[in-house]
């Protein structure tokens, strides 16, 4: 993304570090398994472990490739809306929907950022 300050790199950095972590747990912990399989979503979770993995990643190459920061900044933002949608659905609280929530605002900032 070009002309990130300071902010900006600081939020790219973290959530991509988020994501990556976030996304390996999908594919290797038990306890993230459980809660796909809670949401009625067990089929979906390694999908959704590679989708974080490729979209932090995406963060950290879209600093050099445009395209890239875009398409991932926009997956991740659409993915943790989907993950509000369903933690909502569930009946989840508010602590437990805050992460989601947080990461939709933090990764729509960042797309609507790189197009404008």
């Amino acid at each position: 993304m070009s002309g990130a300050g300071p902010v900006d790199l600081f939020l790219i950095f973290g959530t991509a570090f988020a994501f990556v972590a976030y996304g390996v747990g999908c594919l290797t912990s038990a306890k993230m398994k459980r809660e796909f399989e809670r949401f009625g979503l067990e089929k979906f979770s390694s999908l959704t472990g590679a989708l974080e993995i490729l979209g932090g990643a995406g963060l950290l190459v879209g600093l050099y490739s445009p395209p890239i920061f875009l398409l991932s900044s926009g997956g991740l933002a659409v993915l943790m809306l989907l993950g509000l949608i369903f933690r909502i659905r569930a009946g989840d609280g508010f602590s437990a929907s805050m992460p989601a929530a947080v990461f939709m605002m933090i990764t729509g900032y960042l797309f609507f950022r790189s197009i404008g």
